[in-house]
């Protein structure tokens, strides 16, 4: 099983939003993510969740 990690920057040009966004939707619980030293990576899984979640609200 190989799951990818994205970093926020890379979250953000994925989904065409800026970084601060991405970073508020972490903070406010609508995009999962895990906290590696210092860093914040969203995985796949994650991100897959967060357009599920998206997708049905709209």
């Amino acid at each position: 099983m190989t799951v990818q990690a994205y970093t926020v920057e890379q979250v953000a040009e994925i989904l065409s939003i800026g970084r601060d966004k991405v970073y508020f939707l972490i903070r406010t619980g609508q995009l999962r993510s895990i906290k590696i030293g210092k860093s914040r990576r969203i995985t796949d899984r994650h991100l897959a969740e967060f357009l599920t979640a998206m997708e049905e609200v709209h």
